[in-house]
């Protein structure tokens, strides 16, 4: 009997129909379940459910009678409902509670994973020489292993990292970046349909959302997510590079690719993308550090996130070394920018709420840091970008936000908390000039937020700090702050109302 195929609405390419390698027959009956309870469980952005249900119905309308699409309550209950006891095949799913579930059922075949570069065997042989387990030298690894940018042997250009040239300030006095616009795809009855039914679903009280549900801006069909990869690759990428952590407040997408949310569908493969812009550096289309910024963000960071995810294991979850408990606020919980005064983080917050987007830089600099300089629980401030996040997925935000942005994890992950002052946001965005908070102030009715955030955190955490090298200088500059004592009542006072 030919087992059959489930789909999880994160496995929509054709990688995981077989694409050839014996693992799912050419023929086998396929099975889509769109549960409820997944919408019920958390409060999802909008956009990002409206994202997620329309790839999967448009999946399933491409893949025609093969499919049999279910509309239930539970996965196992759709499950039970199409193949009643019989056997299933099913790819490893990307978090830990959905592979717990299909490791629980009857007649269920956990395949290997697809959509990513390295198998996790490879990473645990690599991981097991490492002093420690950096992404520098996971990157390499990719590198080497998979033949991206590589010249007799060494990296293309002499050197791995081209980091330092991919940090330039954003073009003084420019509002927009002036690059190419991103690809935006075309609705059709299918998203309507969707959006009836999540609007029927908020009457009926059976659900609720957070964000606002403008029009789908994101691919949802394979067609879409290739048209997105040329339209990058072809238009965007060559000046991606050089302002790669640059902010400006009129221009939310920058030369940014956008093509995160479709790799995370399973629409697009890495192998695809980080070959083609090899192809475009090698054809003289674009320069090499934009090309080595994005390989390296999917070769490198994105792998490094999902390997870390599973190596780690289920404990890494509740790690809290700083012992950060405080709750959020509702206002970051509600993204309500209209509510916030910081230009900078009102910009970013107006982002997340008009679209479930924003790059990277926002996202750990912006609104990562101001989560840490307020001592705000990890796990929660976790689930946040989790929801909030079209991109979003529990392998995805847990090592980003548990490691990276808030250094929960004691620095397992980084070397150092990523947080830092009002200058850093001054340098690299133009947020900073008309807002009503200066960069370089402290304490005042005019102190930048962030300034004063983050003193206050070195000064809460200075016994652990003070310990590691790369921040153990600015911990030691406390003592030099005459305004200290005036800083902390003032961090006191404010509270957690919107800055």
């Amino acid at each position: 009997m030919t087992p059959t195929h489930w789909l999880f609405g994160d496995q929509l390419g054709p990688a995981f129909l077989g694409a050839g390698d014996g693992d799912v027959s050419r023929d086998a009956p396929v099975v889509m379940i769109e549960s409820r309870a997944v919408f019920r469980r958390r409060r999802f952005h909008r956009a990002k459910a409206h994202l997620v249900l329309s790839a999967m119905r448009h999946r399933a309308e491409e893949l025609g009678d093969r499919v049999t699409y279910v509309k239930a309550d539970t996965y196992r209950e759709g499950l039970e409902q199409v193949v009643r006891g019989g056997p299933v095949t099913v790819h490893h799913p990307t978090s830990r509670a959905a592979l717990a579930l299909v490791r629980s059922l009857d007649n269920v075949t956990v395949l290997p994973p697809r959509g990513f570069l390295v198998r996790h065997e490879d990473f645990a042989r690599w991981a097991h020489g490492q002093r420690g387990l950096r992404m520098e030298g996971f990157y390499r690894h990719v590198r080497r292993d998979h033949d991206l940018l590589m010249e007799g042997g060494g990296p293309a250009g002499g050197t791995w990292n081209l980091d330092h040239e991919n940090r330039e300030r954003p073009p003084r006095g420019a509002r927009t970046l002036g690059a190419p616009a991103p690809y935006r795809p075309r609705e059709d009855a299918v998203d309507e349909e969707v959006r009836r039914d999540l609007d029927r679903w908020e009457r009926d009280g059976d659900v609720s959302f957070v964000g606002r549900a403008g029009p789908r801006l994101f691919p949802a069909r394979r067609r879409e997510a290739l048209a997105a990869l040329r339209r990058f690759l072809g238009h965007r990428l060559a000046g991606f590079g050089a302002h790669e952590d640059a902010m400006l407040a009129g221009d939310d997408t920058m030369s940014h690719s956008l093509l995160s949310s479709s790799l995370n569908l399973g629409l697009l493969d890495p192998a695809e993308c980080v070959e083609l812009a090899e192809a475009a550096w090698r054809a003289g289309e674009a320069p090499l550090n934009s090309v080595e910024g994005f390989v390296r963000q999917i070769a490198g960071w994105r792998e490094y996130v999902w390997q870390l995810y599973w190596y780690f294991g289920e404990d890494y979850r509740t790690s809290n070394t700083l012992g950060h408990t405080a709750p959020l606020p509702d206002w970051w919980d509600e993204l309500d920018a209209d509510a916030v005064s910081a230009r900078c983080l009102a910009t970013v917050l107006r982002q997340v709420r008009d679209t479930g987007w924003t790059h990277h830089i926002p996202r750990l600099m912006v609104l990562g840091s101001y989560a840490l300089q307020h001592g705000w629980d990890p796990a929660a401030v976790t689930d946040w970008f989790h929801r909030s996040f079209v991109d979003g997925y529990d392998w995805v935000m847990l090592p980003n936000v548990v490691g990276m942005s808030q250094y929960a994890d004691g620095g397992r992950m980084t070397t150092k908390p990523y947080t830092s002052g009002g200058a850093y946001i001054n340098r690299m965005s133009d947020l900073c000039g008309p807002c009503a908070y200066r960069p370089d102030r402290r304490v005042g009715t005019d102190a930048c937020p962030f300034t004063a955030g983050y003193w206050n955190f070195l000064h809460r955490h200075r016994g652990t700090l003070r310990h590691n090298v790369r921040i153990s200088r600015a911990v030691q500059g406390l003592d030099r702050l005459k305004d200290l004592p005036a800083l902390l009542e003032q961090e006191r006072d404010r509270g957690e109302g919107p800055p």
